[in-house]
């Protein structure tokens, strides 16, 4: 069987959030599984590509409405992913240093979709399943079945994961033109809203779609941001996978970003030496707890609410705990937590940007993982924690439900609470203090999630279940 994954982002080539995470994993797992995946994805400026060699696969040219493009699809030579990896390089398009946020990215990713179906039309043989990531890929399904020029294609199953309902990539009707010559009588498979919704047009025209945990497909369902009386039609197509995390990658005893690496065995001392240098970095005191968040700075995530969170905090439990910020977002929520600084700076500091390495060293040296999420799929922040033998402390909402139970439960690990609120999290920040100090507890609790798994193997097995019921 042969899988070609089509997507946005791929780690470690362009990556904003957790879609890159999953595209660069699952196919390596696949592949180890037995089955053949590749991935394709847009050719960026990236680090990546630029230290990378490439053999030229295909050229081309294609038409967004009214403007014609050439591109040509690149073959990454060393296969050092685990799959081959292609790249579709669209100057004029798609030559940009970042993934998302220009004024042309409905444009950019149109003339993505059509480029990979074009490639795919001139294929000798054709992959099995053609695996669309969430809404840039979302108009191939309809393409494929409704697309005059891609007729040939037809046969072959489509498969879509929803990794995030609340971006759909909506776009008016005054640019349908943009679109390849389709069957006109089918532009309802289109409509979504009084306007083009592409992953509304896949969730009707994909053959099986999924969402990246099984409570996140149940929230979806009377919460999608108005696509929920779709998905509940489409309910007889739709499951949810939990996501998984590359242990080769996210793993204390190998990790190369670290200040220094161990094991579940060694996480006591291991973990000392990585707050040490993280706290000696960030101008923290190392005897102190430390509570972390790492990611987006954006309403999703709940980081609008961590400047009052820190500050109730620190009021409440004065000279107690730290915190330490890692991510970019929300320019008002970056300079309210940079106006922190000047109040709390003994106790807190921020990182704002993107910094794969400190995100490591992050997971290693902190004691908690704060996830406030007021939306989140999966989750992968709170399964790297855990390798790393930080304790989570999440909102109890999609796949953050799936992979932690709360201490106070039988067999709990985390600590959970239900509503995105400062309340409620400064209520589980003192659940942890008291956690923390009780030193026996705490010890056994880092241990036991340290041997948690939550390695791709099993998902990439429910994927290629899921591939098979397409037959």
């Amino acid at each position: 069987m042969e899988i070609l994954h089509v997507s946005a982002e791929c780690y470690p080539v362009a990556k904003v959030g957790g879609l890159g995470d999953v595209v660069g994993a699952l196919p390596k797992y696949q592949q180890e599984a037995g089955t053949i995946a590749k991935v394709v994805m847009p050719a960026y400026l990236t680090k990546f590509r630029e230290s990378h060699t490439y053999e030229l696969v295909h050229q081309g040219g294609l038409w967004v409405g009214h403007a014609w493009f050439h591109f040509n699809v690149w073959k990454e030579d060393s296969n050092e992913l685990g799959f081959d990896l292609y790249q579709v390089d669209i100057p004029g398009l798609l030559d940009t240093p970042g993934v998302y946020g220009y004024m042309n990215d409905t444009e950019r990713f149109l003339g993505f979709q059509v480029a990979v179906l074009d490639w795919l039309n001139e294929w000798q043989h054709q992959p099995d399943v053609i695996h669309c990531h969430d809404h840039h890929t979302g108009l191939i399904p309809f393409l494929v079945r409704f697309g005059y020029k891609y007729n040939r294609l037809q046969n072959i199953a489509t498969v879509l994961t929803i990794h995030n309902a609340q971006y759909q990539g909506q776009f008016g009707w005054d640019k349908l033109y943009l679109i390849p010559s389709f069957d006109l009588w089918k532009s309802g498979m289109l409509d979504w809203g009084g306007s083009i919704n592409p992953l509304a047009a896949a969730i009707k025209c994909a053959w099986r779609i999924n969402t990246v945990s099984p409570s996140y497909m149940e929230e979806l369902f009377t919460s999608a941001n108005g696509l929920e009386a779709l998905l509940n039609t489409e309910r007889g197509k739709a499951t949810g996978i939990l996501n998984g995390i590359d242990d080769k990658v996210w793993n204390p005893a190998k990790d190369g970003m670290i200040a220094a690496k161990y094991t579940m065995s060694s996480q006591l001392k291991g973990k000392k030496a990585n707050k040490q240098h993280l706290c000696e970095t960030f101008k923290l005191d190392p005897e102190l707890p430390l509570f972390v968040f790492i990611g987006r700075l954006v309403g999703d995530k709940g980081a609008d609410l961590l400047p009052e969170i820190i500050g109730r905090s620190l009021f409440e439990n004065p000279g107690a705990l730290n915190f330490l910020i890692l991510g970019s977002g929300d320019a008002h929520t970056e300079w309210m937590l940079q106006q922190t600084r000047q109040y709390a700076g003994e106790h807190f500091n921020v990182y704002i940007g993107y910094n794969e390495a400190l995100s490591h060293q992050l997971y290693a040296g902190a004691d908690f993982l704060l996830m406030p999420s007021r939306v989140e799929p999966c989750g992968l922040n709170q399964m790297y924690a855990m390798r790393y033998g930080t304790v989570p402390i999440v909102r109890t909402t999609g796949g953050l439900k799936d992979t932690v139970i709360d201490f106070g439960d039988e067999d709990g690990f985390g600590i959970r609470f239900y509503h995105a609120s400062v309340g409620d999290v400064c209520h589980a920040i003192g659940r942890a203090l008291e956690l923390f100090h009780t030193k026996t507890k705490f010890s056994k609790i880092r241990k036991t999630i340290m041997q948690l798994d939550h390695s791709w193997d099993k998902a990439a097995q429910q994927y290629l279940d899921l591939y098979t019921s397409l037959k």
